[in-house]
Protein backbone atom coordinates (compact mmCIF):
# COMPACT_ATOMS: atom_id res chain seq x y z
CA UNK A 1 0.00 0.00 0.00
CA UNK A 2 3.29 1.99 -0.21
CA UNK A 3 3.73 4.71 -2.78
CA UNK A 4 6.62 6.95 -3.74
CA UNK A 5 3.61 9.59 -5.20
CA UNK A 6 1.75 12.37 -2.80
CA UNK A 7 -1.25 10.66 -1.97
CA UNK A 8 -4.36 12.97 -2.99
CA UNK A 9 -4.22 13.71 1.16
CA UNK A 10 -1.24 14.99 1.71
CA UNK A 11 -1.80 17.38 -1.29
CA UNK A 12 -4.92 18.56 1.08
CA UNK A 13 -7.96 17.15 -0.76
CA UNK A 14 -10.82 15.88 1.03
CA UNK A 15 -14.26 14.42 -0.10
CA UNK A 16 -16.71 16.58 0.93
CA UNK A 17 -20.35 16.37 2.06
CA UNK A 18 -22.68 15.73 -0.26
CA UNK A 19 -24.81 18.45 1.03
CA UNK A 20 -22.35 21.36 0.51
CA UNK A 21 -22.23 23.23 -2.64
CA UNK A 22 -22.01 21.57 -6.10
CA UNK A 23 -21.13 23.00 -9.08
CA UNK A 24 -23.18 19.67 -10.84
CA UNK A 25 -24.59 16.32 -11.14
CA UNK A 26 -23.18 13.42 -13.55
CA UNK A 27 -25.82 11.14 -14.62
CA UNK A 28 -25.15 7.88 -17.23
CA UNK A 29 -28.37 7.60 -19.07
CA UNK A 30 -30.42 4.47 -18.55
CA UNK A 31 -30.24 1.76 -21.90
CA UNK A 32 -29.52 -1.37 -20.34
CA UNK A 33 -32.65 -3.85 -21.18
CA UNK A 34 -31.19 -6.38 -18.20
CA UNK A 35 -30.72 -3.82 -15.94
CA UNK A 36 -35.17 -3.65 -15.53
CA UNK A 37 -36.41 -6.22 -17.64
CA UNK A 38 -39.54 -5.39 -19.10
CA UNK A 39 -39.84 -2.30 -17.66
CA UNK A 40 -36.73 0.34 -19.13
CA UNK A 41 -39.38 2.10 -21.05
CA UNK A 42 -41.82 2.89 -17.79
CA UNK A 43 -38.38 3.68 -16.20
CA UNK A 44 -37.17 6.36 -19.03
CA UNK A 45 -40.19 8.95 -18.35
CA UNK A 46 -39.69 8.44 -14.72
CA UNK A 47 -35.59 9.15 -14.89
CA UNK A 48 -36.63 11.64 -17.47
CA UNK A 49 -38.06 13.75 -14.30
CA UNK A 50 -35.67 13.36 -11.89
CA UNK A 51 -33.15 15.39 -14.03
CA UNK A 52 -36.04 17.64 -14.64
CA UNK A 53 -35.96 18.05 -10.82
CA UNK A 54 -32.13 18.17 -10.50
CA UNK A 55 -31.97 20.95 -13.24
CA UNK A 56 -33.95 23.34 -11.37
CA UNK A 57 -30.95 22.74 -8.89
CA UNK A 58 -27.47 22.98 -10.60
CA UNK A 59 -26.07 21.82 -14.10
CA UNK A 60 -26.10 18.47 -14.71
CA UNK A 61 -24.00 16.51 -17.03
CA UNK A 62 -25.29 13.14 -18.36
CA UNK A 63 -23.47 10.35 -20.35
CA UNK A 64 -25.36 8.90 -23.58
CA UNK A 65 -24.03 6.67 -25.64
CA UNK A 66 -24.26 8.21 -28.83
CA UNK A 67 -26.34 10.68 -30.98
CA UNK A 68 -28.96 8.79 -31.18
CA UNK A 69 -29.29 8.07 -27.25
CA UNK A 70 -29.07 12.08 -26.79
CA UNK A 71 -31.86 12.72 -29.53
CA UNK A 72 -34.02 10.42 -27.37
CA UNK A 73 -32.96 12.06 -23.97
CA UNK A 74 -33.80 15.22 -25.63
CA UNK A 75 -37.39 14.33 -26.16
CA UNK A 76 -38.01 12.51 -22.53
CA UNK A 77 -36.51 15.71 -21.51
CA UNK A 78 -38.42 18.24 -23.36
CA UNK A 79 -41.49 15.89 -22.69
CA UNK A 80 -41.47 16.34 -18.70
CA UNK A 81 -40.41 19.83 -18.83
CA UNK A 82 -37.02 19.36 -17.87
CA UNK A 83 -35.49 22.93 -18.34
CA UNK A 84 -32.01 24.08 -17.43
CA UNK A 85 -28.36 23.71 -17.71
CA UNK A 86 -27.79 20.12 -19.31
CA UNK A 87 -25.26 19.06 -20.99
CA UNK A 88 -24.53 15.66 -22.51
CA UNK A 89 -21.37 13.52 -23.08
CA UNK A 90 -20.93 10.68 -25.75
CA UNK A 91 -19.21 8.82 -23.34
CA UNK A 92 -20.66 5.07 -23.74
CA UNK A 93 -21.16 3.42 -20.71
CA UNK A 94 -22.52 -0.39 -19.59
CA UNK A 95 -25.55 0.86 -17.39
CA UNK A 96 -26.23 3.77 -15.89
CA UNK A 97 -25.32 3.52 -11.89
CA UNK A 98 -23.16 6.43 -11.87
CA UNK A 99 -22.52 6.46 -8.50
CA UNK A 100 -20.88 3.42 -8.49
CA UNK A 101 -18.93 3.90 -11.58
CA UNK A 102 -18.43 7.25 -11.79
CA UNK A 103 -15.22 9.21 -10.54
CA UNK A 104 -15.33 10.64 -6.73
CA UNK A 105 -14.73 14.27 -6.07
CA UNK A 106 -12.16 15.70 -4.10
CA UNK A 107 -11.39 19.38 -3.17
CA UNK A 108 -8.55 21.33 -1.98
CA UNK A 109 -7.31 25.14 -1.62
CA UNK A 110 -4.55 26.24 -4.24
CA UNK A 111 -4.20 25.04 -8.08
CA UNK A 112 -6.01 22.04 -9.49
CA UNK A 113 -8.67 22.75 -6.28
CA UNK A 114 -11.28 20.29 -7.38
CA UNK A 115 -9.89 16.16 -8.83
CA UNK A 116 -11.29 13.04 -9.29
CA UNK A 117 -10.60 9.69 -7.88
CA UNK A 118 -10.49 6.62 -10.33
CA UNK A 119 -11.47 3.50 -8.48
CA UNK A 120 -11.39 -0.13 -9.63
CA UNK A 121 -14.49 -1.30 -10.77
CA UNK A 122 -15.63 -4.48 -11.47
CA UNK A 123 -19.48 -4.50 -11.50
CA UNK A 124 -20.19 -4.86 -7.39
CA UNK A 125 -17.80 -8.02 -7.70
CA UNK A 126 -18.25 -9.13 -10.94
CA UNK A 127 -22.31 -9.83 -11.13
CA UNK A 128 -22.69 -8.10 -13.94
CA UNK A 129 -20.04 -8.12 -17.35
CA UNK A 130 -19.58 -6.55 -19.33
CA UNK A 131 -18.24 -3.44 -17.29
CA UNK A 132 -15.92 -2.15 -19.61
CA UNK A 133 -17.20 0.86 -20.56
CA UNK A 134 -18.36 2.01 -17.05
CA UNK A 135 -14.34 1.43 -15.88
CA UNK A 136 -13.67 4.07 -18.17
CA UNK A 137 -15.91 6.97 -17.32
CA UNK A 138 -14.17 8.13 -14.11
CA UNK A 139 -11.11 9.62 -16.36
CA UNK A 140 -13.45 10.96 -19.30
CA UNK A 141 -15.24 13.13 -16.74
CA UNK A 142 -12.13 13.86 -15.03
CA UNK A 143 -10.75 14.83 -19.02
CA UNK A 144 -13.91 17.10 -19.72
CA UNK A 145 -13.70 18.69 -16.17
CA UNK A 146 -10.31 19.74 -16.35
CA UNK A 147 -9.38 17.67 -13.31
CA UNK A 148 -6.45 15.80 -12.44
CA UNK A 149 -7.44 12.44 -11.83
CA UNK A 150 -5.86 9.88 -9.05
CA UNK A 151 -6.24 6.17 -9.44
CA UNK A 152 -7.82 4.78 -5.94
CA UNK A 153 -6.06 1.57 -6.54
CA UNK A 154 -9.05 -1.09 -5.25
CA UNK A 155 -12.09 -1.74 -5.76
CA UNK A 156 -14.98 0.70 -4.63
CA UNK A 157 -18.21 1.94 -5.27
CA UNK A 158 -19.80 5.75 -4.70
CA UNK A 159 -22.61 3.94 -3.21
CA UNK A 160 -20.73 1.98 -0.16
CA UNK A 161 -19.28 4.91 1.60
CA UNK A 162 -20.59 8.27 2.98
CA UNK A 163 -18.67 10.94 4.34
CA UNK A 164 -19.61 13.88 7.14
CA UNK A 165 -16.57 16.66 4.89
CA UNK A 166 -15.02 16.67 8.39
CA UNK A 167 -13.21 13.60 8.60
CA UNK A 168 -15.83 10.47 9.09
CA UNK A 169 -16.43 7.67 6.67
CA UNK A 170 -19.18 5.62 6.95
CA UNK A 171 -19.41 2.07 5.55
CA UNK A 172 -20.14 -1.80 5.73
CA UNK A 173 -18.04 -4.77 6.64
CA UNK A 174 -20.98 -7.08 3.93
CA UNK A 175 -19.31 -4.87 1.13
CA UNK A 176 -15.75 -3.22 1.49
CA UNK A 177 -14.96 -6.76 3.55
CA UNK A 178 -16.62 -9.09 0.92
CA UNK A 179 -14.15 -11.24 -1.05
CA UNK A 180 -15.65 -10.23 -4.18
CA UNK A 181 -13.92 -7.03 -3.93
CA UNK A 182 -10.44 -6.09 -2.37
CA UNK A 183 -9.66 -10.20 -1.15
CA UNK A 184 -5.61 -9.20 -0.81
CA UNK A 185 -6.39 -6.27 1.60
CA UNK A 186 -7.12 -6.12 5.13
CA UNK A 187 -9.23 -3.99 6.97
CA UNK A 188 -6.67 -2.12 8.13
CA UNK A 189 -5.21 -1.63 4.62
CA UNK A 190 -8.64 -0.83 3.16
CA UNK A 191 -9.16 1.77 6.17
CA UNK A 192 -5.77 3.76 5.42
CA UNK A 193 -6.55 3.71 1.43
CA UNK A 194 -10.00 5.65 2.02
CA UNK A 195 -7.76 7.72 4.43
CA UNK A 196 -5.14 8.19 2.21
CA UNK A 197 -7.57 9.05 -1.12
CA UNK A 198 -10.55 10.68 0.49
CA UNK A 199 -8.85 13.20 3.32
CA UNK A 200 -10.70 11.28 5.87
CA UNK A 201 -9.79 10.42 9.34
CA UNK A 202 -11.77 7.85 10.93
CA UNK A 203 -13.54 4.82 9.09
CA UNK A 204 -17.07 3.98 10.56
CA UNK A 205 -18.02 0.43 9.86
CA UNK A 206 -21.87 -0.74 10.03
CA UNK A 207 -22.95 -4.56 9.36
CA UNK A 208 -24.99 -5.79 6.71
CA UNK A 209 -27.39 -3.68 4.46
CA UNK A 210 -30.99 -5.04 3.29
CA UNK A 211 -32.20 -7.85 2.07
CA UNK A 212 -32.38 -7.95 -2.53
CA UNK A 213 -29.43 -5.44 -2.41
CA UNK A 214 -27.40 -7.10 -4.70
CA UNK A 215 -24.20 -4.40 -4.33
CA UNK A 216 -23.63 -6.50 -0.94
CA UNK A 217 -24.90 -4.07 1.59
CA UNK A 218 -24.28 -0.69 0.46
CA UNK A 219 -24.12 2.20 2.88
CA UNK A 220 -26.45 4.27 0.54
CA UNK A 221 -29.33 2.11 1.41
CA UNK A 222 -28.95 2.41 5.18
CA UNK A 223 -27.56 5.54 6.86
CA UNK A 224 -26.37 8.62 5.82
CA UNK A 225 -24.84 11.76 7.42
CA UNK A 226 -27.09 14.71 7.32
CA UNK A 227 -24.99 17.05 9.04
CA UNK A 228 -21.13 16.98 10.51
CA UNK A 229 -22.74 15.43 13.61
CA UNK A 230 -25.74 13.54 12.30
CA UNK A 231 -27.14 10.72 10.58
CA UNK A 232 -30.29 8.80 9.14
CA UNK A 233 -30.77 5.60 9.27
CA UNK A 234 -33.01 2.85 8.26
CA UNK A 235 -35.26 1.40 10.81
CA UNK A 236 -37.81 -1.57 10.27
CA UNK A 237 -40.41 -1.35 13.36
CA UNK A 238 -41.86 -4.80 11.98
CA UNK A 239 -39.82 -7.29 13.85
CA UNK A 240 -41.18 -9.98 11.50
CA UNK A 241 -39.24 -8.09 8.60
CA UNK A 242 -36.42 -10.17 7.53
CA UNK A 243 -34.76 -6.63 7.50
CA UNK A 244 -35.68 -6.41 11.36
CA UNK A 245 -32.15 -7.98 12.81
CA UNK A 246 -30.01 -6.09 10.49
CA UNK A 247 -31.28 -2.44 10.76
CA UNK A 248 -31.49 -3.21 14.56
CA UNK A 249 -27.85 -3.84 14.48
CA UNK A 250 -27.21 -1.19 12.67
CA UNK A 251 -28.52 0.85 15.29
CA UNK A 252 -26.52 -0.59 18.22
CA UNK A 253 -23.31 -0.07 16.32
CA UNK A 254 -24.42 3.73 15.01
CA UNK A 255 -24.76 4.35 18.99
CA UNK A 256 -21.39 3.28 20.01
CA UNK A 257 -20.19 6.07 17.63
CA UNK A 258 -18.83 9.31 18.00
CA UNK A 259 -18.15 12.21 15.79
CA UNK A 260 -15.13 13.82 14.82
CA UNK A 261 -15.66 15.79 18.26
CA UNK A 262 -15.72 12.51 20.37
CA UNK A 263 -19.13 13.04 21.14
CA UNK A 264 -22.40 10.59 20.46
CA UNK A 265 -23.43 10.56 16.73
CA UNK A 266 -27.06 12.53 16.73
CA UNK A 267 -29.19 9.73 15.52
CA UNK A 268 -32.48 10.07 13.50
CA UNK A 269 -34.58 7.23 12.53
CA UNK A 270 -35.87 6.80 9.01
CA UNK A 271 -38.91 4.55 8.65
CA UNK A 272 -38.32 1.77 5.58
CA UNK A 273 -41.08 1.41 3.20
CA UNK A 274 -43.24 -1.75 2.82
CA UNK A 275 -41.50 -4.33 1.33
CA UNK A 276 -41.25 -4.27 -2.57
CA UNK A 277 -41.61 -7.91 -4.18
CA UNK A 278 -41.42 -8.02 -8.29
CA UNK A 279 -41.43 -12.02 -9.87
CA UNK A 280 -41.03 -13.32 -6.72
CA UNK A 281 -37.92 -11.16 -5.62
CA UNK A 282 -37.56 -8.87 -2.45
CA UNK A 283 -36.34 -5.48 -3.98
CA UNK A 284 -33.80 -2.93 -2.07
CA UNK A 285 -36.94 -0.50 -1.57
CA UNK A 286 -35.07 2.05 0.94
CA UNK A 287 -35.94 6.01 1.93
CA UNK A 288 -32.04 6.48 2.88
CA UNK A 289 -31.43 6.30 -1.27
CA UNK A 290 -32.48 9.95 -1.59
CA UNK A 291 -29.53 12.36 -3.16
CA UNK A 292 -28.87 16.12 -1.65
CA UNK A 293 -28.67 18.31 -4.55
CA UNK A 294 -28.70 22.14 -4.47
CA UNK A 295 -32.07 23.36 -4.05
CA UNK A 296 -33.65 19.88 -4.01
CA UNK A 297 -33.44 16.41 -1.82
CA UNK A 298 -34.39 13.72 -4.41
CA UNK A 299 -36.63 11.10 -2.50
CA UNK A 300 -37.32 7.75 -3.85
CA UNK A 301 -41.15 7.11 -2.67
CA UNK A 302 -43.02 4.01 -2.70
CA UNK A 303 -47.17 5.17 -2.67
CA UNK A 304 -47.07 4.10 0.90
CA UNK A 305 -47.73 6.20 4.25
CA UNK A 306 -44.23 6.22 5.43
CA UNK A 307 -43.49 8.32 2.02
CA UNK A 308 -44.88 11.40 3.69
CA UNK A 309 -43.38 10.33 7.22
CA UNK A 310 -40.11 10.02 5.60
CA UNK A 311 -40.22 13.41 3.43
CA UNK A 312 -41.24 14.88 6.78
CA UNK A 313 -37.74 14.44 8.32
CA UNK A 314 -35.98 15.02 5.72
CA UNK A 315 -37.40 18.33 4.99
CA UNK A 316 -36.76 19.14 9.06
CA UNK A 317 -33.34 18.34 8.09
CA UNK A 318 -32.76 20.14 5.44
CA UNK A 319 -35.36 23.01 5.89
CA UNK A 320 -34.07 25.21 3.09
CA UNK A 321 -34.05 22.57 -0.10
CA UNK A 322 -37.17 21.52 -1.73
CA UNK A 323 -37.87 17.48 -0.46
CA UNK A 324 -39.05 16.08 -4.11
CA UNK A 325 -40.43 12.90 -3.66
CA UNK A 326 -40.91 10.50 -6.71
CA UNK A 327 -42.25 7.01 -7.17
CA UNK A 328 -39.42 4.37 -7.26
CA UNK A 329 -41.87 1.24 -7.44
CA UNK A 330 -40.71 0.58 -10.93
CA UNK A 331 -37.15 2.16 -10.92
CA UNK A 332 -36.26 -0.06 -7.73
CA UNK A 333 -36.55 -3.50 -9.91
CA UNK A 334 -33.45 -2.09 -11.32
CA UNK A 335 -32.09 -2.59 -7.16
CA UNK A 336 -31.58 1.16 -7.05
CA UNK A 337 -32.49 4.64 -6.85
CA UNK A 338 -31.83 7.96 -6.99
CA UNK A 339 -28.53 7.80 -5.20
CA UNK A 340 -27.25 5.18 -6.88
CA UNK A 341 -28.14 6.95 -10.12
CA UNK A 342 -26.38 10.18 -9.41
CA UNK A 343 -23.17 11.40 -8.54
CA UNK A 344 -22.33 14.75 -7.45
CA UNK A 345 -18.96 17.04 -8.46
CA UNK A 346 -18.66 20.11 -5.42
CA UNK A 347 -18.16 22.93 -6.15
CA UNK A 348 -14.83 25.10 -5.62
Amino acid sequence: MTTSQPTPAQLGYRMPAEWAPHQATWLSWPHNEESWPGKLHIVLPIYARMVAALARSETVHINVNDEAMEEEACRLLHSVGAEGDIHFHHFPTNDAWCRDHGAIFVVRDGDDPLAAIRWEYNAWGGKYPPFDLDRQIPRRMAEALGAPCFDGGMVLEGGSIDVNGEGLLLTTEACLLNPNRNPHLTREQIEQRLCDYLGVSTVLWLGDGIVGDDTDGHVDDLTRFVAPDTVVTAVESDPSDENYDALQENLRRLRRMTDHRGGALRIVALPMPPAIVYEGRRLPASYANFYIANRVVLLPTFNHPNDDRAAAILAELFPTREIVGIDCTDMVWGLGAWHCLTQQVPAV
